[in-house]
This record gives C-alpha cells, sequence and structure tokens, in this order.
C-alpha cells in the first residue's frame, strides 16, 4: 500500500479521493485552511487525518516515499508546496493519482462537456450499480444514491470506472484539461461552449483541449455525442473510434420521443436507430435532462446492461445535491429550489424546465454573479436572454469584482435596464455590502405572493441566502 499528502484536501473532489484510497488500505493525511462542515465533517467520519492550515512543520514526519497530492487551488507561495519542492518529494496531480489508482486497468467511462455532467456521471454511475457492476466513480460531489463522492471498483477484474471530466486544468505544473488525464474508453461529450475564462481565451482555445480528449479514445472504445450540438459534432468528427449520437433534434442513434412530465418524474420512450425499444421514467426535468438520461443509457448498454434492466433502475435514482434540488414548500405554497446553474445556457434550460414543472406559477430567478466568465462581460447579452420565464429577477452581488477593470466586468446596471425592458422586476442586491444578502430578503418579503417558486442560481454559497430564505418563509 501507498501514503499520500493531499495539498488541498479539502476541496471536494480532493477530499473524495482521499477517502477513496484511504478505504482501498493506503495511509491518507493532508491539509488545507478554513476547513470546516460538511467536508471537516466528512474527513473526520471517515478517519481522515488533516492539519488545519499550512507549515511547513506537519511535514516534517512524513515517509519519504509519500506522494505528495497536489490541489489545483495550490500555487506557488504555499509554505508545503515549497517544502515540497526543496526536498524532492514527489508530486503528483489529482486527476493523474485517480489515473494511476482508481482507474488503472478498469474500463473508464468519461462524463465531459460543459453541461450536465455531474448529473450524466451519476446516472451512469448509478445504472452499473443497480445493474451490479459495482462500477467505481468520481463525481463533481456527492451522488444521492451513494454516500459518498468517489470510491473504487468493486470488482477485481472487468471492472468499470465512472469520472466526471473536467475540461478545467490539472494543476500548477500540469495546465491540461484533467479529462486529458483519465484515459477514456468510453467517452460522453454533452455539449460545449466557451467557459472557464480564467484558463480558456476562446471557445477555439476550449476546442482544442477536446480534440486532444477525443484523441485519446482507443479504436475500439466508443464516443456518446450530442447530436444537436453543432460544435460537438465538429469535434467528434475526428475521432478514430466508432461515434454515437444522441439527441431530440436529429436522426440520432438515441432519441426519445412522446415526452412527457409531471410533479414527480418525466416519461419518454427511448429510440435506438429510429426504433422505438422501451418506456423510461426517470426523476428528473427539462429536455437537457432528457439528454442527460439518453446518453447515460447509451454508456450503461455499451458496458452491457440490458434495456430491462435499465428501465428498472432509472426511477430510482436521486438526483444529485443543487440539480433543481427542492429545498422545501413553505407558507402560502411558496417552493424554494435550487441549482447550480451559474452559465447562461444553464440558467435558460433550468428556468424553462421549472417553467414546464410548476405550469401557471410565478417563477423568482436569484442568480449569483460568480463564476469567472459570468463575473465578466463576456456574457453581457446572454444574460440579458436567458431568464426568459421568470417574472422577478434578483442579481445577487458581483463576486470579487476588484479582478477586472469596468469596461472589463459584467454591467449589472446594463442587465438590470434589458431585464426590465422585457417586463420583468429587477433588483440589484448588494449596494450595501453590510447587509448582503438580507437585502434580498427584505425586498422579496413585499413582493412574494401564494404559489410562488424561488430559484437560487449559483454555483457557490450566495452569501448563506438558502439559509436565510428558509428561516423567512417559514
Amino acid at each position: 500500500m501507498s501514503s499520500f499528502y493531499f495539498l488541498g484536501i479539502g476541496g471536494t473532489a480532493m477530499a473524495s479521493v482521499a477517502v477513496a484510497l484511504s478505504h482501498a488500505g493506503h495511509a491518507v493525511t493532508g491539509s488545507d485552511t478554513q476547513l470546516y462542515p460538511p467536508m471537516s465533517s466528512f474527513l473526520e467520519e471517515h478517519n481522515i487525518r488533516y492539519f488545519n492550515g499550512f507549515s511547513e512543520k506537519n511535514l516534517h514526519n512524513i515517509a519519504p516515499d509519500t506522494l505528495f497530492v497536489v490541489g489545483n487551488a495550490i500555487s506557488r507561495g504555499n509554505e508545503e508546496l515549497e517544502y515540497a519542492l526543496d526536498h524532492h518529494l514527489e508530486l503528483v496531480a489529482m486527476p493523474d493519482l485517480v489515473r494511476r489508482h482508481l482507474i488503472a486497468e478498469n474500463t473508464s467511462i468519461v462524463v465531459a462537456g460543459t453541461h450536465g455532467k455531474t448529473t450524466t456521471t451519476s446516472l451512469v454511475t448509478w445504472l452499473l450499480e443497480h445493474g451490479g457492476l459495482k462500477p467505481g466513480f468520481l463525481v463533481g460531489g456527492i451522488p444521492e444514491n451513494f454516500s459518498v463522492g468517489c470510491r473504487q471498483s468493486g470488482r477485481s477484474d472487468n471492472g468499470f470506472f465512472v469520472t466526471e471530466g473536467d475540461e478545467y486544468d490539472t494543476a500548477f505544473f500540469d495546465k491540461r484539461s484533467k479529462f486529458l488525464l483519465y484515459r477514456p474508453d468510453i467517452a460522453i461529450i454533452n455539449n460545449i461552449e466557451f467557459d472557464h475564462a480564467d484558463i480558456f481565451d476562446s471557445l477555439e482555445d476550449i476546442k482544442r483541449s477536446f480534440r486532444l480528449f477525443v484523441n485519446l479514445i482507443p479504436r475500439n472504445g466508443l464516443l456518446l455525442v450530442n447530436g444537436d450540438d453543432a460544435v460537438a459534432v465538429e469535434i467528434a468528427s475526428r475521432a478514430f473510434c466508432k461515434v454515437e449520437r444522441f439527441g431530440l433534434n436529429s436522426d440520432a442513434e438515441w432519441s426519445a420521443t412522446n415526452i412527457h412530465s409531471d410533479g414527480d418524474a418525466s416519461t419518454f420512450d427511448l429510440i435506438r436507430q429510429g426504433r422505438v425499444i422501451g418506456t423510461i421514467q426517470v426523476p428528473l426535468f427539462g429536455n437537457y435532462n432528457i439528454m442527460n438520461a439518453l446518453v447515460a443509457i447509451a454508456a450503461a448498454t455499451r458496458s452491457g446492461l440490458s434495456i430491462e434492466a435499465i428501465t428498472h433502475a432509472m426511477p430510482l435514482f436521486l438526483r444529485p445535491k443543487r440539480r433543481m434540488e427542492i429545498v422545501g414548500t413553505y407558507a402560502r405554497n411558496i417552493t424554494l429550489i435550487e441549482d447550480f446553474a451559474h452559465h447562461p445556457t444553464a440558467i435558460r434550460v433550468t428556468l424553462e424546465a421549472l417553467g414546464q414543472l410548476y405550469a401557471g406559477r410565478r417563477i423568482i430567478a436569484c442568480f449569483e454573479p460568480r463564476s469567472n466568465t459570468t463575473t465578466r462581460n463576456i456574457f453581457q447579452q446572454e444574460l440579458s436572454e436567458c431568464f426568459g420565464p421568470a417574472s422577478i429577477v434578483v442579481m445577487g452581488k458581483v463576486h470579487r469584482p476588484d479582478r477586472y477593470a469596468p469596461d472589463k466586468s459584467l454591467n449589472t446596471a446594463l442587465l438590470k435596464n434589458e431585464l426590465e425592458k422585457q417586463g420583468k422586476t429587477l433588483f440589484l442586491a448588494g449596494k450595501d455590502a453590510s447587509n448582503y444578502p438580507a437585502d434580498i430578503i427584505e425586498f422579496l418579503q413585499p413582493h412574494l405572493q401564494e404559489n410562488d417558486v424561488i430559484a437560487l442560481l449559483s454555483n457557490g454559497s450566495f452569501g448563506g441566502l438558502k439559509q436565510l430564505l428558509v428561516e423567512s418563509l417559514g
């Protein structure tokens, strides 16, 4: 067994991988700053010893053959990283560690794309689990059908490992996209759009990473690509392996028809190569989630599962946290929803799905511009066009606005003007930083009506707005 030290162990993926390796019998420890629940509790529950804070002293007693796992949030100047470099400790990036010790010789299923990765990865993993294949997996969060976000394969041979393949960079010493480390046998590309403006200069820059990803799939592998996404189809055209498309608006190999939704699930007829082969019920909503279900079915079929087994598993799937998660329904039948949507496309399709699910009810969208892309004016126009179903839009405080010059930052005043032209009520929160996000509660209280649906849209904490809303809604 090996020994690992995780520098930045408090990150969701880092902590999940650390726990998986510990469960596999390896010696695991690490450090991070400001470790607090739920991550500190998660590590403690799984008996992972860690240091709260970075210090050279933390490393004085580690074994000389310990692998030093560096999270991608760690950069030069970190006290422990500098010590590791000075003493020639072996550095490894987390994705490389996953490839070596968890994917290993298993069939590697990698889920990539700008949107839908977490839900699709969770779906594929659940279908394989329910089908008895005991897959290993790494998901960007903790899937609700499991108690952990990462584990090794439960089979000693002919196993499967399912990975959420992020296009973000790997480590300070390795600027490749993470998914290039995961050795795909079955690869999924849900969609390709511009994002992550802090590391990519353009859509063409992102496409370059996806081309490299496709080029890693072996001849006997499979690429499953969104046939309704022109950029993804273009990238797939260069594959050396078999390619199958999934989609709703194309003559794809995998498609769906007769899509219906109620308050509990969506139902659709599954089409393979033009022929209906089954009826699927899944507790997900919106056409984008039907797409996620289609490609998960395709991957599970390639892995050896029958359509009958897949049909039985689908209704038992539990949505990942913060993916159209119903936080609760409160007085006056006001429903609070939380979603990770932080890109204009994700905002649009999430609100469209809520509009279908809660037809006839008013939608209030609370959006926090937090990502490195949405805090800039790159999506200035797109953000003015993605809130269609919402009657009221609350624009949270722009996260760390000091990073960009005024002419590069998101112009929320202009956004307010554009959305009000569409007849929407718009509130710009955070003008008084000392009263944020309580100012959102103060705005909403006189505006709320019976049967309203409030959607929290952020890839961060929104300043603790969810808890304040729960308390105020009673």
